[in-house]
């Protein structure tokens, strides 16, 4: 949201406690057709659902600011107050039991989903402060 926002001109800078997390970052919309699959199986089980892929913060970042054209590092600052003390560096799911027992795998790809989200933050954050619609929104 904060690229969309710095984009519009509605702020100024992003503040973050860490660039190095590493995330299991997926789309909604891929982990409820999971949960879908998960109630059609005869017997209940417990699944992972996740990418099996981690990114971290800093290229989330790097890739929603790309996404509107602008240089994150213009705009993306670094405060240790925002830093979590009990953080985990890297969190990462292993999807492969979904996938053996009822074929899901995800659809949508990080770079996808970024795409998705941003545009997504451009199109709400427009209408909301300015009242109209980004072109295909």
């Amino acid at each position: 949201r904060a690229a969309a926002r710095i984009k519009l001109g509605l702020l100024k800078k992003l503040a973050l406690g860490t660039l190095t997390a590493c995330r299991d970052w997926g789309y909604a919309p891929d982990y409820v057709e999971a949960m879908w699959l998960m109630l059609q199986q005869d017997t209940p089980d417990d699944y992972v659902i996740a990418t099996g892929e981690t990114h971290s913060v800093e290229e989330f970042v790097k890739t929603a600011f790309e996404f509107v054209s602008l240089n994150w590092r213009d705009y993306v600052i670094f405060s240790p107050d925002l830093r979590r003390p009990a953080d985990v560096e890297l969190l990462r799911g292993d999807p492969r039991k979904a996938e053996a027992a009822f074929g899901w795998v995800p659809q949508v790809v990080f770079y996808e989903l970024i795409a998705i989200m941003t545009r997504a933050d451009l199109q709400r954050e427009d209408l909301l402060h300015f009242g109209k619609r980004q072109p295909g929104g």
